[in-house]
C-alpha cells in the first residue's frame, strides 16, 4: 500500500511538473499543458487492465506488475498519436507485438498489440507496415499528435483486441489513467472558459 502511494504522488508531482514546465517555456500555444493532446485509440469501449499489480492474465495466478493501461476496442481501430513527436523505435518480436515508441520530449509513449509487422528498408532502416489500415510508420518519422500510426490488433501476448498503452516521463513509468484525467479536465475547462 505505502508504495502504491508513493507511486501516486510521484504521478501527482510529474503533472504538476509538466504543468509548470509547459506554462514556463511556452510548450504550447495557449500556454495550456494538455491542449494538444490526443485520446490514443478511435472506437474506445472500455479499459480492461490498468497500470499497476495485476494476476497475470496467462491464468498462471502469478502477479505482475502492469506497465500500461489496456483500451479495448474492436480489431482495426486506429490508434492516433498522444501528443507530438518523434518515432524512436518500431518493434513486433516480443510479448507487446507490433509496436511504436514515440518521444516527445522527457514523455515515453508506447503503442502496443498493433496490427502489421516490421520490415528493413535496403539501407536497414525499420518500419512498420500495415497494408491493411494504408499505414507506414518509420523509426526517426516525425507525427504530429492526432496522427493515425497503427491499428489495434491482436500481436504478442494478449487475450483480445486492445491498445496496451504505456506511458514514461524522464524514464520513469507513470499511470496513464491519471494522465488521460488530467489532461481530459484542463481540455474541458479550457473549452467551458472559452464560451
Amino acid at each position: 500500500m505505502t508504495a502504491l502511494f508513493g507511486c501516486g504522488l510521484a504521478v501527482v508531482s510529474v503533472l504538476q511538473l509538466v504543468s509548470s514546465r509547459a506554462d514556463a517555456t511556452d510548450q504550447v500555444a495557449t500556454g495550456n499543458a494538455w491542449q494538444g493532446a490526443s485520446f490514443p485509440v478511435e472506437n474506445f469501449q472500455t479499459y480492461t487492465s490498468p497500470f499497476g499489480y495485476r494476476s497475470s492474465p496467462d491464468g498462471s495466478g502469478a502477479t505482475q506488475f502492469h506497465r500500461g493501461l489496456d483500451m479495448a476496442a474492436p480489431e482495426g481501430s486506429y490508434i492516433r498519436n498522444w501528443w507530438g513527436g518523434k518515432v524512436v523505435e518500431v518493434s513486433d518480436n516480443s510479448a507487446c507485438g507490433t509496436s511504436v515508441v514515440v518521444q516527445s520530449g522527457e514523455w515515453e509513449h508506447v503503442y502496443c498489440h498493433m496490427q502489421g509487422y516490421v520490415e528493413k528498408d535496403a539501407s536497414g532502416k525499420l518500419y512498420l507496415i500495415d497494408r491493411g489500415g494504408g499505414l507506414q510508420i518509420w523509426e526517426g518519422q516525425t507525427v504530429p499528435a492526432g496522427s493515425r500510426i497503427g491499428r489495434v490488433g491482436m500481436t504478442g501476448r494478449t487475450t483480445g483486441p486492445h491498445l496496451h498503452w504505456g506511458l514514461k516521463y524522464g524514464g520513469q513509468w507513470v499511470d496513464p489513467a491519471l494522465v488521460l484525467r488530467a489532461m481530459y479536465a484542463e481540455q474541458n475547462t479550457q473549452r467551458i472558459s472559452s464560451r
